[in-house]
C-alpha cells in the first residue's frame, strides 16, 4: 500500500505519549480522507517501522517525538519536527499543514531550516540533553577500545615491567608485541571519542573531521578532556559549514560533501584545535615546577596536591605533568614522590570497578562488564579504563575520584613507601618497599571513591539500591486471587480522593502500590514517578492525567486510579485542572504482553465519549470494566 503521509512518534520513556500522539496522528488523517502510517519509538524499540518504498512515496513525514529518531533517511522528503505534545495536541493542524505542502524539505547532515523546527521551545533542558547524547555516542564507541588495548597492556607487564624494552635483560619479543597493540588501540581513544561526538552532531562530515581534530588532540598531549572538547568543536563546525554552504548548487552536493566540508573542517577545526592546544605545553611544564617544589612538604598536602592532579583528566595532561614529574624524580633517585603518584593513578580504574560491585543494578550490562575489567587495568596501573565512566558526568564523578586518589597518595606518603618503578601497578609489588601499606592504601581510597561513585550513581538514575528494595518484607500470607494477575482490580480504583496536589497524587499512587504490594517500595517509585515528570508533563486534556514509571521494584504491569475530589493544578495541554488520573507502573524488563495493554490503553483515552463515561462513573467495577475493556489479557 501507498501512504500519502508518513508519521513518527517517540517520547523520552516510550509509554503513553508515543501511542497517544500515533492514536491522534492516525485518527486526524482517517477523518480528513488522508492514508498515513505512523512509526512508534516506544520501550521495544520502534515498530511498524517504514520500508524505503513507503518513505520513497510518501509526499510528507511527520516527526512528533521528544528523542532521537533516524532522520537522515528522509533526505530530500517534506519534514514537519515538532514535540510528541504537538502530536497529541495539535494533530488536525499537523495533517492540514502536511496537506498544503507549504513543509521544508529536509536535506540530511543536521541541516533544516528554522520553519521546519517547531521544537525550539524544550528550553535549555533539552539542549543539555542534547549535548549528552552527543557525549554518550563518543564514550560508547570508545570504551571497547580501552578495554581492549588495556587488557593487551597488562598482560604484556606480566612477562616482566620492562619487557617490551629491547634494551632490557627482561625483553620478551611476545610482550612487545602484545604492549605495541595495546598501545596502538589505547591511542585510538581520543580520536574515536572525538570522531563520534562530532558524528552524533553532524552526521557522516563530523566523523571524519572529528577523528582529525581527535588525532591532533592526542597528539598535542590534551587528553580525553581535549578529545571532548574537538569533538564538538568538530560537530558544531560541520554544522556552520553545512549553514554557510546551503545556497550552492544542488549539482554541488557531491563536491560539497567529499571536499568542500572536509577540507575546509580540517582546515579550521585543525588549526583551532592547535592553537587551544599550544598554551598546555606551558601549563604542564609550570605544573611539573611546582610539584617539584612540594617533594620534601608535608606529606598530607604532597598527597593532595597529587592526588587530585592525577585523578583530574587521567592520562591528560594533567596527570602526565604529576606522572612525567614522578619519573624524572626517579631518575635522581626519589621514590617517594613516584608511589604517591602510583598510587593516585591505580585508585580511579579500582574505584569504578568498587562502583559496579556495590550498585550493580543502577549500570548497564556493558557498564558492568568496564568496570570489572578495570580492576584488572587498575591493577597494572592503566588508569584510562576510569574514563568512559568520568566522561559521563565529570562534574560529579572526577571530584569524586580525586578524594579517592588524594587519600591513597596522602596515606602512601604518610607510610614513607618507595615505589622504584615508573609503571606496572601491582606487578611490581616485589621491588615496593612497604608493598603491603602501599596496597592498602591503594585499596582504602578505591573503597572510598567507588562507595561515593555507587551513592552517585543512585542518586542519578533515582532509585535505591537493589538491597533496599530486597529488605522490604512481601505479605506471604495475601491470597493467590486474580489481583497477581490482572492489569486492574477494584482496589486500585479510589474515588473521591481529597489530594490537593501533583506530589500528594504521587505520593498517595507510590504508597498504595507498596500497600498493595504491586511495588517493593513506595520511595523508588515516587522518584520514579517525579522524575518522568520532570522531562515533560503527563496532563493531557479533560482533566486527565496519565504519569507512568518503570522499575525494578515493581512485581507487575499494573494501573492505578485516583479520581480526585476537587481538580488540581497539573499542567495540562488544554491548561484546565485535573482531577481523574491513571498510573501506569511497569516492571523493568516488562514483556510485550504488558506493553500491548499499556499501548491499547492509551489510545483508548483519545476517544472522548470513553473519557466522558469514564469521569462519569462513580463505580470501581465500572471504570474497571471501561478501563479494560477490549485490552484484557
Amino acid at each position: 500500500m501507498t501512504y500519502r503521509f508518513l508519521g513518527v512518534t517517540g517520547c523520552p520513556t516510550g509509554i503513553a505519549h508515543t501511542f497517544m500522539a500515533a492514536e491522534a496522528l492516525e485518527k486526524a488523517a482517517e477523518e480528513k480522507g488522508v492514508s498515513m502510517k505512523v512509526e512508534t519509538h516506544g520501550q521495544r524499540g520502534t515498530e511498524n517501522q517504514f520500508t524505503a518504498q513507503e518513505i520513497k512515496d510518501a509526499e510528507v513525514i511527520i516527526i512528533a517525538a521528544d528523542k532521537n529518531v533516524d532522520i537522515d533517511r528522509f533526505h530530500g522528503k517534506k519534514v514537519i519536527n515538532v514535540s510528541v505534545s504537538k502530536g497529541i495536541k495539535n494533530p488536525n493542524e499537523l495533517i492540514d499543514r502536511a496537506i498544503s505542502g507549504d513543509v521544508a524539505v529536509y536535506k540530511g547532515s543536521g541541516e533544516a531550516t528554522a520553519s521546519n523546527n517547531d521544537n525550539n521551545d524544550q528550553g535549555s533542558a533539552n539542549i543539555w540533553h542534547q549535548l549528552y547524547v552527543h557525549l554518550m555516542n563518543g564514550v560508547s564507541h570508545m570504551l571497547p577500545l580501552v578495554v581492549a588495548g588495556g587488557v593487551m597492556i597488562a598482560v604484556s607487564f606480566m612477562f616482566g615491567i620492562y619487557s617490551a624494552d629491547p634494551e632490557s635483560s627482561q625483553y620478551n619479543v611476545i610482550a612487545e608485541q602484545m604492549n605495541t597493540i595495546g598501545g596502538l588501540a589505547m591511542g585510538l581513544m581520543v580520536p574515536v571519542l572525538s570522531a563520534y561526538i562530532a558524528q552524533s552532531i553532524g552526521n557522516r562530515p563530523g566523523l571524519i573531521i572529528g577523528f582529525i581534530v581527535g588525532m591532533i588532540a592526542d597528539t598535542n598531549g590534551t587528553g580525553f578532556l581535549g578529545g571532548i572538547v574537538g569533538g564538538f568543536l568538530a560537530g558544531g563546525l560541520v554544522l556552520l559549514l553545512m549553514k554557510a554552504l546551503k545556497n550552492l548548487p544542488k549539482s554541488l552536493d557531491g563536491l560539497k560533501a567529499i571536499f568542500l566540508v572536509p577540507v575546509l573542517g580540517i582546515f579550521i577545526g585543525g588549526f583551532a584545535m592547535w592553537y587551544l592546544s599550544v598554551p598546555m605545553e606551558a601549563i604542564n611544564q609550570g605544573m611539573m615546577n611546582f610539584l617539584s617544589s612540594f617533594q620534601d612538604s608535608n606529606p598530607l598536602l604532597l598527597g593532595l596536591i597529587v592526588g587530585v592532579m592525577s585523578a583530574f583528566d587521567m592520562g591528560g595532561p594533567v596527570n602526565k605533568a604529576a606522572y612525567v614529574t614522578g619519573t624524572a624524580l626517579l631518575a635522581q633517585g626519589n621514590f617517594l614522590f613516584m608511589a604517591g603518584v602510583s598510587a593516585a593513578c591505580i585508585v580511579p580504574p579500582l574505584a569504578t570497578g568498587f562502583s559496579v560491585l556495590f550498585a550493580r543494578r543502577q549500570y548497564s550490562q556493558a557498564e558492568a562488564s568496564a568496570g570489572y575489567v578495570n580492576f584488572l587495568l587498575g591493577s597494572t596501573h592503566i588508569t584510562e579504563g576510569a574514563i568512559p565512566f568520568a566522561a559521563k558526568r565529570p562534574f560529579t564523578i572526577i571530584p569524586i575520584l580525586m578524594v579517592g586518589s588524594s587519600i591513597a597518595a596522602m596515606l602512601t606518603h604518610t607510610f614513607k613507601v618507595e615505589v622504584p618503578a615508573p609503571h606496572g601497578g601491582f606487578i611490581v609489588l616485589p621491588v615496593v618497599t612497604h608493598a603491603f601499606l602501599w596496597v592498602l592504601a591503594i585499596l582504602i581510597g578505591a573503597v572510598i571513591s567507588g562507595f561515593l561513585m555507587a551513592l552517585e550513581q543512585k542518586r542519578h538514575q533515582r532509585k535505591n539500591s537493589a538491597e533496599q528494595a530486597a529488605a522490604v518484607p512481601v505479605q506471604k500470607e495475601q491470597p493467590a486471587s486474580e489481583e497477581q494477575g490482572s492489569l486492574l482490580e477494584t482496589n486500585q480504583i479510589h474515588l473521591q480522593q481529597k489530594l490537593g496536589s501533583k506530589d500528594e497524587v504521587l505520593t498517595f499512587i507510590a504508597e498504595k502500590a507498596k500497600e498493595l504490594n504491586i511495588a517493593a517500595d513506595a520511595e523508588t517509585v515516587v522518584s520514579g514517578l517525579q522524575k518522568r515528570e520532570s522531562e515533560g508533563s503527563t496532563g493531557m486534556e479533560n482533566g486527565i492525567a496519565i504519569p507512568h514509571v518503570k522499575s525494578e521494584t515493581i512485581q507487575q504491569a499494573k494501573l492505578m486510579v485516583v479520581q480526585l475530589a476537587e481538580g488540581i493544578n497539573w499542567p495540562a495541554m488544554d491548561g484546565k485542572p485535573t482531577d481523574f488520573v491513571i498510573s501506569i507502573l511497569v516492571p523493568d524488563g516488562s514483556s510485550s504482553e504488558h506493553l500491548d495493554i499499556l499501548s491499547a490503553l492509551s489510545r483508548k483515552l483519545m476517544n472522548q465519549a470513553f473519557i466522558d463515561q469514564l469521569k462519569a462513573s462513580q463505580s470501581e467495577a465500572e471504570i474497571k470494566e471501561l478501563l479494560l475493556g477490549g485490552v484484557k489479557k
